[in-house]
């Protein structure tokens, strides 16, 4: 071979050496961005799962506190009904008292016949009274104090000396705190 094909060869190899190159170089770059592209979309997917998974958390929790909620509204949902009737069930117990004075004992029982239906009416409903009497410890949670007197007897000291209103509860709700003098 003469120098001049011996160039020529090697100059066509080293071009075929750097196409190669080129197109190997191509490929690694192709299945680079390939590999980038596969990459990102993993990430990708991995971020909208994570936004799934809290959004599906999200309305999850909503459901549960709506659906709380909605329990809570059907037990206290006639509580504006049954503080209006307090008063009326206050009155019942004065006449009570009053009538009792007299000696009508069929005006007596009548009133009493009245009174006793609706208060079943009203506790069919839920509403029931706070059981505090006289003598009970008083409770800051449970108890109005309206005021303070000097206690009868030592044992009576931070007591209840007497009930001045009847408290009421709607289901686990006092919607009346009971109204008490203590001894002091």
């Amino acid at each position: 071979m003469s120098r001049k094909n011996k160039k020529d060869t090697a100059v066509a190899e080293e071009e075929l050496n750097l196409e190669q190159q080129e197109t190997s170089e191509k490929k690694k770059g192709k299945q680079d961005k390939k590999v980038d592209e596969v990459e990102r979309l993993n990430a990708e997917l991995q971020t909208e799962k994570d936004r799934y998974l809290r959004l599906f958390a999200e309305f999850e929790n909503y459901k549960k506190r709506t659906g709380r909620e909605r329990i809570e509204l059907f037990k206290t949902a006639s509580q504006d009904v049954m503080v209006s009737l307090l008063p009326v069930i206050d009155d019942f117990d004065r006449a009570l008292k009053e009538i009792e004075k007299s000696e009508d004992d069929n005006l007596y029982k009548g009133v009493e016949l009245i009174s006793n239906k609706l208060r079943e009416t009203l506790r069919s409903k839920g509403l029931e009274p706070v059981g505090t009497k006289e003598g009970d410890t008083f409770d800051p949670e449970i108890h109005e104090a309206v005021t303070q007197i000097p206690a009868p007897s030592d044992d009576m000291k931070g007591k209840i000396i007497d009930v001045i209103e009847k408290g009421y509860t709607l289901g686990d709700k006092i919607i009346r705190f009971p109204k008490v003098v203590i001894g002091q």
